[in-house]
């Protein structure tokens, strides 16, 4: 055998060697399929009249069929597709479990200036979390957030991401939906609303 050719064979063995690390690294940031996501977005008219005349009275998580619907009382008014933490069966434990928290809770304040882009904050730990994880000797964690998926650096630099969402659950156990629909979650939910998360 030639050089060439076994330099050409062992070239290929590492590009396929590094391609299945990056990929088992960066899998769950692959975007989904537009044709995958079935919202309709809203105007600012479509907002202001369901502001008007249909409030959102709570938020509705389902972490099984990675969906947020936005409710007045039983009302359904818009869903959005959404990616959780990163082990999302069951209930958060533990800070660092990977996983979204379960239950009812109130979405308490809002940060203009998230890390992604914007973000509405989930008031976990409640007082059973609190007492589950004092009985387990560990932190129940905290900064659970309905957030965006790409940062504002991001969007700066490629607007496109503002529809953005990936292809499987990558947070630390926070609710990530895409910004185009982060935008219309935070102009429509005030603070003080209800979130019940279900498994």
């Amino acid at each position: 055998m030639n050089k060439k050719y076994l330099f050409s064979i062992f070239a290929i063995f590492i590009v396929m060697i590094a391609g299945g690390w990056f990929y088992q690294k960066y899998n769950q940031f692959i975007p989904t399929a537009n044709a995958a996501i079935h919202v309709k977005n809203l105007s600012q008219q479509d907002i202001t009249l369901i502001r008007q005349n249909t409030p959102i009275t709570e938020v509705k998580v389902y972490k099984s069929a990675r969906i947020v619907q936005l409710m007045h009382h039983d009302q359904k008014i818009q869903s959005y597709p959404m990616r959780l933490g990163f082990t999302p069966q069951g209930y958060k434990v533990q800070e660092g479990d990977g996983k979204t928290p379960e239950g009812q809770y109130i979405l308490d304040w809002r940060n203009p200036n998230s890390a992604f882009y914007k973000s509405l904050h989930v008031s976990y730990p409640n007082q059973q979390d609190l007492a589950q994880a004092k009985r387990l000797g560990v932190s129940a964690g905290g900064d659970i957030m309905i957030h965006g998926s790409a940062t504002t650096s991001q969007i700066e630099k490629m607007p496109s991401l503002m529809n953005y969402l990936p292809r499987n659950d990558w947070t630390w156990g926070c609710i990530a939906v895409r910004n185009v629909d982060m935008d219309e979650i935070w102009k429509l939910v005030d603070d003080g609303t209800m979130i019940r998360i279900y498994p």
